[in-house]
């Protein structure tokens, strides 16, 4: 048996109003990654509690009751395994790398994605890429979702990687994005603001709440204007998960395809079988959220000077684009 080397705690309190439910199916709705299989073999092992009361997989939950889960991390196989996998370097110097990353790849390694990941990638173009995280995230300094594209920055060393990540802590980095949102926007440019939480409905999604959660804060600007839909410039105040994501569903102009937040129902024309027809095909260019990290700004550690990164977008968000605008 492998050596557990770390652990992650997730502690649940189960909402008022929350139906029951057995205790390995809610869990496995509610972990990211985590697999209903996986979830009885922790559960079997004594790793998870109510409170704090051991309890069997077909334990059904109630409201108010507290969950307290412990998944132990244990190294894979020498270790993650370096992988012969195209990268998109737009930079690369003695401390740091920015990668352009392509939808559907996973940053790092995690529960049911042990390889084809960014660090995967990584590990086979350089052996030099910081420790400063837990094991299994080698260089990773900040991440987006799986599907989706854009730039991330990598750092090289733990010094380069802890001023790195002390800028993104102060939200003193540069970052931003491009998206196809739907419908038009009644004022060209704004901001959103609202804490996110995780959802009660899917655990595995977040929500906009007045009283729970983390603070977020986005910015918006259009940029051009379809029939029924806008290309739109977003950044990010602060850096909360699917914050883009929830923040544009929340003001009812999801991104277009986003299979997770209202982006793939069809909101305009489904009246008109003509139209409802072209809607479809639209979605049909683009699997996953049109959204994509175009740019990255900050400060560089160790010259000291501002540096700037642009990326194109790729070919499934032009291709988007191009057949809105005709």
């Amino acid at each position: 048996m492998s050596k557990i080397i770390s652990e992650k705690k997730i502690r649940i309190v189960l909402p008022e109003g929350k139906k029951k439910e057995r205790i390995d199916v809610y869990l496995a709705n509610s972990v990211e990654n985590a697999s209903r299989s996986r979830i009885q073999k922790l559960i079997k092992a004594n790793f998870v509690t109510v409170d704090n009361k051991i309890v069997k997989a077909n334990y059904s939950l109630s409201p108010g009751e507290v969950i307290e889960l412990t998944i132990p991390i244990t190294p894979r196989p020498e270790d993650t395994e370096p992988e012969d996998i195209p990268l998109n370097i737009l930079y690369e110097d003695d401390y740091l790398l920015i990668v352009n990353k392509p939808p559907g790849m996973v940053a790092h390694p995690s529960l049911g994605n042990y390889s084809g990941t960014l660090v995967n990638a990584l590990l086979h173009h350089t052996k030099k890429l910081s420790a400063l995280n837990e094991p299994g995230r080698p260089g990773i300094v900040h991440r987006i979702d799986k599907d989706t594209s854009g730039l991330l920055l990598i750092a090289k060393d733990e010094w380069t990687h802890a001023q790195l990540a002390r800028q993104f802590a102060n939200h003193s980095i540069d970052r931003e994005y491009w998206a196809v949102c739907w419908g038009i926007f009644k004022n060209s440019e704004g901001e959103i603001t609202g804490n996110i939480t995780r959802s009660n409905k899917d655990r595995k999604l977040f929500t906009v709440s007045k009283t729970e959660g983390k603070y977020a804060h986005t910015f918006y600007k259009v940029i051009e204007e379809f029939e029924f839909a806008s290309l739109v410039e977003l950044k990010l105040k602060t850096g909360r998960t699917h914050q883009i994501r929830v923040h544009m569903a929340h003001i009812k102009h999801p991104i277009f395809g986003d299979p997770s937040y209202g982006g793939r129902k069809i909101v305009y024309g489904s009246e008109f079988s003509k139209m409802k027809s072209r809607v479809e095909n639209l979605l049909q260019i683009i699997q996953r959220q049109a959204l994509h990290a175009k740019t990255l700004g900050f400060i560089h550690p160790h010259s000291k000077q501002k540096v700037f990164f642009d990326s194109e977008l790729p070919e499934d968000i032009k291709l988007l684009i191009e057949n809105l605008r005709s």
